[in-house]
């Protein structure tokens, strides 16, 4: 990791923002808000005889402008099919650009709150949503954005992990080999759902990224879009014990089948992906820890404690894991 990767956000100044802006020919007037995002930047920004933007500004390094491009695409996609996505500006035919060495987005300015996942009635909203979501995202794969994939979620990151000495050394072996058991229960996971479709997903449909509004929610934050399976955003709609998340996910999927038909194996596949998610959640917290901005938000992380409860929670996904799939009702 070099210099530039370690803070790859130390150039991006307040002035440096305001100056972005003003390069598409807004008039800033100076007032900025900071909004919560760690992997990339994004503020909302004051316009002159205007309502404010948002500008989101993405991390160096991590996704091509070919990358980011299919991101926009796949959005513009699910507004022309008037599905309540909040989409990126174009400004002279574009959606990307570029200043002082970032490269920016504009987004309009989206309020609301955050959903109640435990009512039914929005669950069935949501499911709707998601099925129309995936309706666009089944037209055509994307060509180059990643897919979520045991590889790429779980062994990988288990490798990086390994190879970044972020481990404390006397729970690295033991943390070792209870991920490759993990691992194993993913694939037999895998293994038990058999081959099921993939398409583009939203990829990171939690709470945090739908804004409720009277009007009903507002998908937000594409940047984890990818390749995947269909439960991938579903089962994120999900909390409680197995009881009580089969009754959501009965809900959810009372919604979404009104317009598009479920594959029940994908059942199969939702702690298996569950577990590759808090796999793949370390290794991105390891491969941030020279951004300053990781050491002051997650400060937990560089203690035994953390390793510890990983530890536990690889361990109870293992038993989850091996017991049968989850059963809506």
């Amino acid at each position: 990791m070099t210099s530039s990767d370690s803070t790859p956000f130390a150039g991006l100044r307040p002035e440096r923002i305001l100056d972005a802006l003003e390069s598409l020919g807004y008039r800033c007037d100076g007032a900025l808000l900071a909004l919560n995002s760690y992997e990339n930047r994004v503020w909302q920004i004051g316009i002159e005889d205007g309502a404010a933007l948002i500008a989101k500004f993405y991390r160096p390094g991590r996704w091509s402008d070919a990358q980011i491009a299919e991101e926009h695409a796949f959005t513009a996609a699910m507004a022309a099919d008037e599905l309540p996505v909040v989409t990126p500006l174009a400004i002279g035919g574009q959606t990307l650009f570029a200043h002082g060495g970032f490269r920016f987005a504009v987004f309009p300015r989206q309020g609301g709150r955050a959903p109640e996942f435990a009512e039914p009635a929005i669950l069935e909203w949501m499911g709707r949503l998601m099925a129309r979501i995936h309706i666009v995202g089944a037209r055509a794969p994307f060509a180059v954005r990643e897919t979520l994939d045991i590889r790429s979620f779980g062994v990988e990151a288990r490798d990086w992990l390994l190879a970044s000495r972020m481990i404390p050394p006397d729970l690295e072996p033991v943390w070792r080999g209870v991920a490759d058991q993990a691992l194993d229960g993913v694939r037999h996971c895998f293994e038990r759902a058999g081959t099921v479709e993939q398409l583009r997903l939203h990829g990171d449909c939690h709470a945090g990224n739908v804004l409720w509004t009277p009007d009903g929610p507002h998908f937000v934050d594409f940047d984890d879009a990818r390749m995947g399976p269909a439960i991938q955003d579903l089962w994120m709609l999900l909390s409680g014990d197995a009881d009580e998340m089969g009754r959501q996910l009965g809900h959810v999927l009372a919604g979404y089948e009104t317009f598009r038909e479920f594959d029940d194996r994908e059942l199969q596949l939702v702690e298996a992906l569950r577990t590759l998610r808090l796999m793949h959640h370390s290794a991105w917290l390891a491969q941030r820890w020279n951004d300053p901005a990781f050491p002051a938000a997650f400060p937990w992380f560089a203690t035994n404690r953390y390793w510890e409860e990983r530890i536990l929670e690889l361990r109870e996904q293992i038993a989850v894991m091996a017991e049968a799939a989850i059963t809506v009702r």
